[in-house]
């Protein structure tokens, strides 16, 4: 089976939305066999069901980019491997074309000053302009606290740094702190309740990826073409967060009820009447709530809001 639904499979997933979102589970076509296989439909006894495909798009995505780090590391492993029948070719026949300046994909071992954590020291060094990370998961703030003199040393230095963190890390007081300390020397940091995978980037030049499930590898990539793929889904992700300000500065008592209000359908002008307040008021701290939590419309602020309420 191919990474993603041929037309005949769209074709059918497009028909039961249109329909509802529903199949009668008599339809036993190869094209609904291949959709439940995928996860895009759920198979109940009463029929077929429509499921989200954003979630396969990530579970793919994620499977390619792990294949695509495995396939870059097996071709800078392949050349030493390859070395030792070289040498005995070469020995008899004379030499060949010398090994090229470089790799696209380096591996780098432990978390030692000369494994990882060394590796990322040089290219915080080194950064001039731009730095980006997306950390999934809880970062612990003694983590945070070991790269601050890396991170508040490129702040210094005048390079943009964004960062992306999961709502787990904003849970901890002492990670939020941490988050503070950069945010408040010009950093800017999201929030996203979604899966996406680790990445640091140095100047859209280096990346820096996990190599190993348990994170005991990591892989410095340079290949133009993959860094500015990493740099793409990073900066999708992050325009689909939010800002961590929501979470580093408490809302006024006052923002707090006209959030639930909103969230609950009231209206500005119910709202106003509701709390006494006047409409310019009320819509003061409306302004404040859309910044809060990027929210580009009333309705997307209402869908924040709706959803954090029932979260």
């Amino acid at each position: 089976m191919t990474d993603e639904p041929g037309p005949a499979e769209r074709a059918r997933y497009l028909t039961a939305v249109r329909g509802g979102g529903r199949l009668c589970p008599e339809d036993l076509a190869p094209t609904v066999a291949a959709l439940v296989a995928r996860g895009l439909l759920t198979s109940p006894a009463t029929g077929y069901t429509a499921a989200n495909p954003r979630a396969l798009g990530d579970r793919i995505g994620a499977e390619l980019r792990t294949r695509a780090v495995r396939l870059l590391l097996h071709a800078e492993r392949l050349p030493g491997t390859l070395r030792p029948l070289a040498h005995a070719y070469e020995a008899l026949h004379g030499p060949s074309e010398p090994d090229g300046p470089g790799h696209a994909v380096r591996g780098v071992d432990g978390h030692d000053a000369t494994g990882i954590r060394g590796r990322i020291s040089e290219l915080h060094a080194a950064c001039k302009v731009e730095f980006l990370a997306a950390q999934p998961g809880h970062c612990p703030a003694d983590r945070l606290q070991k790269t601050l003199t890396h991170d508040l040393a490129l702040l210094a230095r005048g390079c943009s740094t964004r960062i992306l963190h999961q709502p787990a890390t904003l849970d901890d007081p002492a990670a939020l702190r941490q988050i503070a300390l950069r945010t408040q020397q010009g950093a800017q940091a999201r929030v996203l309740a979604e899966p996406y995978e680790r990445v640091l980037v140095f100047d859209r030049a280096a990346a820096v990826i996990p190599a190993a499930e348990d994170r005991s590898r990591a892989a410095i990539v340079t290949d133009p073409t993959t860094v500015a793929y990493l740099v793409a889904h990073l900066e999708r992700d992050w325009a689909r967060a939010t800002p961590a300000d929501r979470h580093l500065n408490a809302p006024h008592p006052t923002t707090v009820r006209i959030g639930r209000l909103l969230a609950r359908g009231l209206t500005q002008r119910a709202v106003a009447t509701r709390l006494g307040l006047s409409e310019r008021t009320v819509a003061g701290h409306v302004s404040r709530l859309r910044d809060r939590y990027g929210a580009q419309t009333l309705f997307h602020l209402g869908w924040h809001l709706h959803g954090e309420r029932h979260g």
